[in-house]
């Protein structure tokens, strides 16, 4: 595992296979999913669903819309893989608190600034309309995000064209994907450093997502017994699957199980192979990211 760090970013883990060879592009994905002030890489073999390197960095000093643009521009500026124009995919996942799942029967694609006004302010002066079609449930996800990033990020790849989603969105094929532990719903949680996202799921069908701005723990536990409540949900019998920043034996799993008896960690997703080097990434961290993999 390497470090690294520049003025703008800092390297906080890098894995790579050896087996990744850059004679092949062609046939790998890249996968980028930007946050305020993070962002993570992924490559995956398109052809044998192998993932082949996975890169996390921490932004530094951001404090404008302006200045993450800056330091992405400065952090592909110094790779060596990220400008390459010949990957056989692209995807680019925004996490953005701005969206609306709507089904995808009443889905208009004009309409994306009216469900979105339903949940919070866009300003399209910033931000861009964006939306994703979900193949795993009959949703659309309208999301808003900054328009000057994604215009960057598709001026990099001319020749290609960029799968532009939520990270929300590859959440929801991740918990979909998911084999139920028990009968009736089933409750899924993943803590991306300060965001909390709870899902509901049950027989294919999602019925519940949300995020939330989380600083301690309490407020964890606080949002999730809410999503208990609201369902009906046992607190003695209801499974509960936790990825993200989280372990073991952190304050967060200690607390939810004075509460929740039956709480556990997840796994890495099937739908991908990985090489022992892996093994020093915990199984229930990036699920987010591993599951754009499953996003086109």
């Amino acid at each position: 595992m390497e470090t690294a760090r520049s003025t703008s970013y800092k390297l906080i883990h890098r894995v790579k296979d050896s087996r990744f060879d850059v004679d092949k592009l062609h046939d790998y994905c890249l996968l980028l999913q930007i946050g305020i002030r993070d962002i993570q890489i992924c490559v995956t073999d398109s052809k044998d669903d192998s993932c082949l390197l996975v890169e996390d960095y921490m932004l530094l000093d951001i404090k404008t819309v302006n200045a993450r643009l800056q330091a992405l521009m400065s952090l592909f500026e110094n790779h060596h893989l990220l400008k390459a124009g010949f990957w056989d995919s692209i995807k680019l996942s925004l996490k953005s608190h701005k969206f609306s799942l709507v089904p995808s029967a009443h889905f208009i694609p004009d309409s994306i600034g009216e469900y979105l006004k339903l949940n919070c302010v866009v300003n399209p002066n910033v931000e861009g309309e964006y939306f994703y079609q979900h193949k795993a449930t009959n949703v659309v996800n309208a999301f808003a995000s900054d328009k000057r990033l994604v215009n960057w990020v598709q001026s990099l790849y001319p020749n290609k064209k960029v799968t532009v989603l939520h990270q929300g969105s590859a959440l929801i094929e991740a918990v979909l994907r998911q084999r139920p532990q028990s009968e009736g719903k089933q409750v899924y949680c993943i803590l991306d450093r300060n965001v909390l996202h709870v899902f509901v799921a049950q027989n294919g069908q999602l019925h519940y997502y949300n995020q939330f701005s989380i600083k301690s723990s309490q407020e964890l536990l606080k949002y999730v017994m809410l999503v208990f409540k609201e369902f009906g949900l046992d607190q003695r019998t209801q499974s509960v699957v936790f990825w993200g920043s989280l372990s073991e034996k952190g304050e967060s799993l200690v607390l939810l199980r004075k509460y929740i008896r039956n709480v556990t960690l997840g796994n890495k997703p099937s739908f991908l192979k990985f090489n022992y080097m892996f093994d020093e990434i915990p199984d229930h961290h990036h699920i987010d990211l591993f599951s754009m993999h499953l996003c086109d």
